[in-house]
């Protein structure tokens, strides 16, 4: 897999968003507008350079199918994007949801099964009066998605985990909770009482 950081990421899921091809008018509508023409202009080239996007007769770019591997192959396992992205940045799980182009309900068990195998941690954060959880790679998970560079991805093995049926139906029970009309503070109680169930499984 090719390295790429924040701001290559940031370009790769425009260009997904755009459906493969993006222009300067996508680029100014966008969230990149923040680091200003200069920097913008040498992540295009870098990103040209290692052909993880072309440029176009009249001046737009395209992801190319070396880019798409990285994150968007439906010949990458779920879990390995997962910790590809999360190799990346952490992330919560509307963002991994949003960038993966994958249904959160998709990601949960790939996601738990990460957890368990201790290739990821899971931090709850106050983020805007709502309890997020943010996910990040971990040195174990680090060294077996830089592993299957070399081995693949049918190698590796997970430990069995039978917690991830219950895990998803707490986890199914904290979003109907958050879409409900339940007071904040309320939804907030719950919320922690389910954490803790989580806790106290010891999973």
């Amino acid at each position: 897999m090719r390295k790429i950081g924040t701001v290559d990421l940031e370009v790769l899921d425009l260009a997904i968003k755009e459906n493969g091809t993006f222009n300067e008018d996508n680029l100014e509508k966008s969230v990149l507008k923040r680091l200003g023409v200069g920097r913008i202009l040498d992540a295009l080239a870098s990103l040209k350079d290692r052909k993880l996007i072309s440029l176009n007769t009249d001046g737009s770019f395209s992801i190319t199918d070396l880019a798409r591997d990285i994150l968007w192959s439906n010949n990458v396992p779920t879990w390995a994007k997962i910790l590809r992205l999360l190799q990346v940045k952490s992330c919560s799980m509307k963002q991994i949801s949003d960038i993966l182009r994958t249904p959160e309900d998709k990601l949960i068990e790939d996601i738990e099964k990460l957890r368990k195998n201790q290739f990821v941690l899971m931090s709850p954060q106050r983020q805007e009066n709502r309890i997020i959880k943010v996910y990040e790679i971990l040195p174990e998970g680090i060294e077996e998605i830089e592993k299957t560079e070399t081995e693949g991805f049918d190698n590796i093995n997970f430990a069995e985990s039978k917690s991830v049926e219950i895990l998803s139906i707490i986890d199914e029970i904290v979003r109907d909770i958050q879409e409900s009309q339940i007071d904040q503070l309320e939804k907030e109680k719950i919320t922690e009482k389910l954490s803790k169930l989580k806790d106290r499984l010891e999973i």
